[in-house]
């Protein structure tokens, strides 16, 4: 009844339901189902280059045309798949490469008659004899030193590559010139290359992203000076050869990220693609390869596996013991204020102060309470003016002395008890300018995993109404990573950061001044951290109300004229944190349609 491919699925199905329990199989089973409702498949066929598009790549002489070298370490791989990657990079608009491939003894042979085919007579295709196989990282390095590029391309021996993926990353090399390493996006496609499925549509260089995952991965192209001046390879590091590569070539160089789909994943019985979960040795080494990076960067943290294999969580270390000041406007609505206090009051972290910013509140109670809360560890001051979020904050900021602020709304709580520790470890870090957390409705939807900028005309919290468990396009709405921006809803920052940017923008009383203020700090150079592990209820905006009158809808228009002004490049060039390939109507990650603009 069932063909082998069906039987191998149930069989595989059967193994992920073991490794992840029923409820976790199921949850991760109804987002892949979600997802692929999406005709990518269409999608992709929409986007690929003509062939007119095409044939003027191939004419187009480029002022920098370095020679790219192709390595492919060959292993007993099908004799099909061999044919198809050699002639993907055969069919190349861009003409300057050469194909390295390192064979055994025991494979030159067949290796040699397919080379004698005439697709593949008088191309630049190199065999480099290794005696015996002696593993994937000196496979390749036999394989890069033979190589005569200025750039090395890296090439799985069943993978293909489009046709313009060359031309992509030296159109990229003659735009920026001082780029060490160039990634592109990927997807994935079946064994007999029917269907293109499960795209990854990355973002711009993102560190902590890059620690949580091997986002870079296919397609990378990196300057061959660069991979010497690292060491190349190391077996040690075998089954995340690359990651552990990709890190110690970041730590040295500029990266540059070519949003397009170059390079096609091909997925099959023994494929890593199409059982991630198989090869253990390949995550360990992947953890590993983290631990290595962290440590040559100074950095005290323990890298933690996540359920999801190939993911991971870094957890770094608080350092000292810092004051923090908590900051919380408040108008009325005691009880949000008592709940969000009480969720406070269990921090495993005890160097705070709590400093609640009175503005205008009208009810007996509302100061019958701050008459019982005020302590040592709390304290109340008063603004009289009209409410102006940016002011209020500003004006608390000066006067309260914590080197690490947490601004924080009134109408959340806090799930966990070490959220201070968690976002203090982040923020001490010494790129990092701000932390933002992962909020939820009352009901456990996911309020806010992130912001992108762009979503909407201006901007937009990622995830929004995604079911609490769920994680989302290739787990973004559970994976730490940099970001434009996040919400000042609860959002720490150091205080010199704060100060060096002058603070928040006061001509955003109420709307969009947390992303501006965001998108100063990383102006100045600091990142802003989005940590999914810092959990708070969010019962939003429901002491502030809506904007429902004509002064309210007025001021909210002029705020948008403000950062749309203000920040023009971003809102033209687009998020670097995004990709230009998904939405701007949804806050989903879903792809791009042409009614985006």
């Amino acid at each position: 009844m069932f063909n082998k491919m069906s039987l191998y699925r149930i069989k595989k199905g059967l193994v992920y339901l073991r490794y992840f329990g029923p409820k976790e199989f199921m949850i991760r089973l109804k987002e892949r189902i979600r997802f692929q409702k999406i005709d990518y498949e269409k999608w992709y066929q929409n986007h690929r280059r003509t062939k007119e598009e095409m044939e003027r790549q191939r004419q187009e002489a480029f002022s920098y045309a370095p020679l790219i070298s192709i390595v492919v370490p060959v292993y007993q791989a099908p004799e099909e798949f061999l044919r198809q990657m050699i002639l993907s990079v055969c069919r190349q608009t861009y003409k300057n490469w050469e194909l390295c491939m390192t064979v055994s003894d025991e494979e030159r042979h067949r290796m040699e008659e397919i080379l004698e085919e005439d697709e593949f007579k008088e191309k630049a295709i190199h065999l480099i004899g290794i005696s015996e196989n002696r593993g994937i990282s000196e496979n390749t390095n036999a394989a890069i030193k033979e190589a005569t590029g200025t750039y090395i391309g890296f090439l799985d021996q069943d993978d293909l590559l489009a046709p313009d993926a060359l031309y992509e990353m030296v159109k990229k090399m003659n735009e920026y010139p001082e780029t060490g390493l160039l990634y592109s996006d990927e997807d994935k496609v079946t064994a007999d290359l029917k269907k293109h499925f499960q795209p990854h549509f990355k973002p711009d260089f993102n560190l902590d992203l890059l620690r949580a995952n091997n986002y870079i991965c296919h397609f990378c192209v990196i300057r061959k000076s660069l991979i010497e001046e690292v060491g190349g390879l190391r077996s040690e590091f075998d089954g995340a050869q690359d990651y552990d590569l990709v890190f110690r070539c970041v730590e040295k160089t500029i990266t540059a990220h070519v949003p397009r789909i170059l390079y096609h994943w091909r997925v099959h019985q023994v494929s890593t693609a199409d059982n991630p979960i198989s090869k253990t040795y390949a995550f360990e080494a992947g953890q590993r390869a983290i631990e290595a990076h962290l440590l040559r960067c100074g950095e005290q943290a323990e890298v933690l596996p996540e359920l999801d294999r190939g993911f991971y969580r870094v957890q770094y270390k608080v350092q000292g013991n810092p004051k923090i000041s908590i900051l919380i406007p408040n108008k009325d609505h005691v009880k949000d204020l008592e709940k969000c206090l009480q969720s406070i009051s269990g921090s495993t972290y005890k160097n705070y102060e709590i400093t609640i910013i009175e503005n205008n509140s009208e009810k007996t109670e509302t100061f019958a309470y701050y008459d019982k809360i005020k302590s040592d560890h709390i304290r109340i001051l008063r603004w009289d003016g009209p409410f102006n979020y940016s002011a209020i904050n500003n004006y608390a900021v000066s006067e309260t002395d914590g080197e690490y602020l947490v601004l924080l709304n009134n109408d959340t709580e806090v799930i966990g008890k070490d959220w201070l520790e968690e976002m203090l470890a982040n923020c001490q870090r010494k790129e990092v300018g701000i932390v933002g957390a992962k909020l939820y409705y009352p009901g456990g939807q996911v309020q806010h995993a992130g912001v992108i900028v762009g979503i909407r005309g201006i901007a937009g919290n990622m995830f929004r109404g995604l079911p609490k468990g769920y994680s989302g396009y290739l787990h973004k709405a559970s994976t730490q990573q940099d970001l434009s921006a996040v919400t000042a809803a609860c959002m720490m920052v150091k205080r010199s950061v704060y100060e060096e940017v002058g603070g928040f923008e006061e001509r955003l009383a109420v709307a969009f001044n947390d992303i501006d203020f965001c998108l100063k700090v990383r102006r100045c150079g600091y990142l802003v951290v989005y940590d999914p592990y810092v959990e708070l209820y969010h019962y939003e905006s429901r002491s502030r109300g809506a904007e429902d009158n004509e002064e309210k809808i007025r001021r909210y228009q002029c705020e948008i004229d403000y950062v749309r002004r203000t920040w023009s490049e971003i809102m033209e060039k687009g998020d670097p944190m995004y990709n230009p390939n998904l939405t701007l109507v949804k806050c989903d990650y879903s792809l791009r349609e042409k009614e985006d603009g």
